[in-house]
């Protein structure tokens, strides 16, 4: 699925469109514009553990107060929350489906619940939470986005292109559409049918100084021996989360597209920078999913004995500096909750989730596409992070996919060239998919039962 890429790059451009779906993508452009009804400031105590405070990484902690503007506490209390915010609205929306509108976690941390009907709202209010009314609900925007992708499906290539974006903004209760702001986008004539649409125009790093390698680290692949491939053959990714299966394999969880040659068990290997040819083998690519039947971009990644002796089979991520950081769990994404990615290019970065439902295109350089599905974040992602650990609070989130600003240098020149056209955005797949896909399809063979490897916190 990839083409072979130099050393600095391993990630695929988002392509031409991305549908969002139950979710807001524009979560920090505005205040709220929907009526509020009275709602205690509390929410439920969550339920998940985690690592305190004090324990997590300086280096994390830095990336936390420098991107969130929140304190390392209030990260992971914002974390608990989002979680137990993702459960309520699953439960609120199985039992109330047409009242149901939406859910996210406020910029202030509170958890919000977007409803139809003031017997709704009193509802949610009663159970803690936050509430909006809201003219649409969720089942309506959805219904009004898949109107929309049916009509983009059918339309000639040349003018399909110029749709960048199609989302649910749950903030505001419409479908958000970018358009390229060309004369062929500002020309296009869409559908006057389809309800609820609102029309926008849109015009390497830190190295880990430890030996031990982990998630967020380097490893580098090619579709041969590394001993015969040239530079521009060798592709750079990050190692995710850490797993094992039911019948003891060591595997490293991580993107689908660093996979050089599917079924052909290519190396991953330990640059040695030194020498790049001497690297060390530390495991093989077993199986790895690019937009097959569950739409997921992952690829696991057997760890030979010497990967484990290497320390590929313990429960930490690394941000920068050497630090690591222990997962305690799993987790879903939840529209607005913090959110951190670790990646060999970046680094620890931080933001919230904008966008709990994603399908988007992946595209090579031989223009091969693949349709993927998983959620948006603002954390900076750059070339090479592709594969990389996604958490939120101390919780495995997700592994990156891809981002808007791969081609950029650094995330200070990314944030300040993507200011003015929404900011940075990552796709990620969510970890709990990628479990569960990688057990159905296992055969009960590798990747039969695999569960993330996890630290239990000490509180």
């Amino acid at each position: 699925m990839r083409t072979s890429l130099a050393p600095r790059a391993a990630v695929h451009s988002l392509a031409r469109r991305v549908a969002v779906a139950g979710s807001s993508a524009l979560l920090l452009l505005g205040p709220f514009t929907a009526a509020a009804q009275a709602a205690p400031e509390t929410s439920p105590t969550s339920s998940v553990t985690q690592l305190s405070a004090d324990e997590l990484p300086a280096e994390l902690a830095e990336a936390i107060t420098r991107d969130l503007k929140i304190s390392p506490q209030e990260y992971l209390d914002r974390a608990a929350r989002a979680q137990e915010l993702g459960s309520y609205a699953e439960d609120f929306r199985a039992e109330r489906p047409h009242d149901f509108a939406g859910a996210w976690m406020g910029l202030d941390g509170h958890p919000i619940v977007a409803v139809t009907t003031t017997e709704a709202a009193q509802i949610a209010a009663r159970d803690g939470y936050r509430t909006r009314l809201a003219p649409v609900s969720a089942e309506g925007l959805e219904s009004s986005l898949a109107d929309f992708n049916r009509w983009v499906s059918d339309l000639p290539r040349e003018i399909a292109s110029q749709i960048g974006a199609a989302s649910i903004d749950v903030l505001n209760n419409q479908i958000v559409v970018d358009i390229a702001n060309s004369p062929a986008g500002r020309a296009l004539d869409l559908p006057t049918h389809i309800a609820n649409v609102k029309v926008q125009l849109k015009a390497f790093g830190p190295v880990p100084v430890e030996r031990a390698p982990m998630g967020g680290d380097t490893y580098v692949t090619s579709s041969g021996p590394l001993a015969n491939a040239g530079p521009g053959e060798i592709g750079v990714c990050s190692f995710g989360f850490n797993g094992v299966d039911r019948n003891g394999n060591a595997i490293n969880i991580s993107a689908g597209h660093c996979d050089p040659a599917p079924g052909a068990g290519a190396g991953v290997y330990l640059p040695n920078r030194a020498n790049m040819k001497d690297s060390l083998r530390v495991g093989d690519f077993a199986r790895s999913e690019v937009g097959n039947a569950d739409a997921l971009d992952y690829s696991l990644i057997r760890i030979n004995d010497a990967g484990v002796k290497a320390g590929l089979d313990r429960p930490v991520v690394r941000g920068a500096g050497g630090s690591t950081l222990t997962v305690t769990g799993t987790a879903v994404p939840v529209v607005g909750a913090p959110i951190c990615k670790s990646g060999q290019t970046s680094s620890f970065t931080c933001g919230v989730v904008s966008a709990d439902h994603v399908q988007a295109e992946l595209v090579t350089d031989t223009n091969d596409s693949r349709i993927v599905r998983g959620f948006a974040g603002t954390a900076c992602t750059l070339a090479g992070d592709s594969g990389g650990a996604i958490v939120t609070g101390t919780l495995a989130l997700g592994i990156t996919s891809g981002s808007n600003s791969t081609d950029a240098p650094n995330c200070a020149e990314a944030n300040l060239v993507l200011a003015f056209d929404g900011g940075t955005s990552n796709l990620g797949i969510p970890i709990r998919n990628v479990l569960d896909s990688a057990n159905a399809s296992s055969g009960g063979g590798l990747g039969a039962g695999l569960s993330m490897r996890t630290g239990a916190a000490d509180h």
